[in-house]
């Protein structure tokens, strides 16, 4: 039984095998249609979602399974040990899908589970949105060996899967992050990446941005903090410090990069609203490619390819 947590005990092969499911199966949807008869999918939700809820449910119903949806707070999650609560989801359930605030919590529930589980983000690691990024590149680029991606933003959860998932698939990343998200510090997964000669850190936008084949952003504050009074200080002061890290034509004024954004966009923020719907835009075929690189990443944990 595997999980998928980030992609630490995950091979390049693996990783790479997933993207080229997701483009096989985006071809060929009717191949798949019941490559799931009878399978349940539990899909938990501790933070908000759109693209997770969404592409989750219907990768779950075009593979011709189901998928349950709880709302952490209206189960006994918020109230029992989550080990418990695990344990008695995994003798109903085929696998299980969790979007958790705590990266603490979604590793105590994959040690209690008994079925596959996916992560469907935390504050540390997003695994599935940046296995959907290189599969949209691949099919955008033809191959991710020597694609160069820029990414310019917060040091989130989002940049450390992109640094693990392009070092380990052979794509160069830098990144361009002024400012560390606490709860998404890795040393380990730095170190590591290091070592692949593919990865480094730069705080010069304009020139790391100049040759890149990929420019990539994402919020500057986690979901679950942009609206919360209480996070309003900080939210304030990173906004001032990011400003001059915004996606933009000035920025990209001479460079033929795609743009990449994993969303929820805040428009005028990270990213200028020309931008979003520029002709190098591939935010919304990136979207699209959730539903896809998730049906590949279900089959692949319940080995039905």
């Amino acid at each position: 039984m595997q999980h998928l947590l980030n992609f630490k005990n995950w091979t390049p092969q693996q990783i790479v095998k997933i993207i080229d499911n997701a483009i096989e199966i985006k071809n060929n949807p009717k191949k798949w249609r019941n490559a799931l008869d009878d399978k349940t999918l539990c899909m938990i939700f501790q933070k908000t979602s759109t693209r997770t809820r969404v592409s989750f449910e219907v990768a779950m119903t075009q593979l011709g399974g189901h998928a349950v949806f709880l709302d952490w707070r209206a189960t006994n999650f918020a109230l029992a040990d989550i080990e418990d609560e695990t344990k008695y989801l995994s003798r109903n359930v085929d696998a299980i899908m969790a979007r958790l605030v705590k990266h603490q919590d979604m590793k105590a529930m994959a040690e209690a589970a008994s079925v596959p589980t996916i992560n469907g983000c935390d504050d540390r690691y997003h695994p599935c949105q940046a296995l959907a990024d290189l599969t949209t590149v691949k099919e955008k680029k033809g191959k991710l060996k020597g694609v160069k991606l820029v990414y310019v933003g917060v040091h989130n959860n989002v940049c450390n899967s992109l640094i693990e998932a392009c070092t380990k698939t052979g794509m160069r990343i830098t990144t361009v992050t002024p400012i560390m998200h606490p709860p998404a510090y890795d040393p380990e997964l730095i170190e590591e990446a290091k070592k692949t000669g593919l990865y480094r850190a730069t705080l010069d936008a304009k020139t790391a941005v100049k040759d890149a084949d990929i420019v990539y952003t994402d919020t500057w504050v986690d979901m679950e903090l942009f609206t919360d009074p209480k996070f309003k200080e900080e939210k304030e002061k990173r906004i001032k410090q990011m400003m001059p890290y915004q996606i933009n034509a000035q920025l990209l004024k001479g460079s033929n990069a795609l743009v990449m954004h994993d969303m929820p966009i805040h428009r005028g923020y990270e990213i200028s609203a020309e931008m979003i719907n520029a002709k190098n835009s591939i935010i919304f075929d990136q979207a699209e490619n959730r539903l896809h690189s998730e049906k590949a990443i279900l089959l692949t944990l319940l080995d039905k390819i």
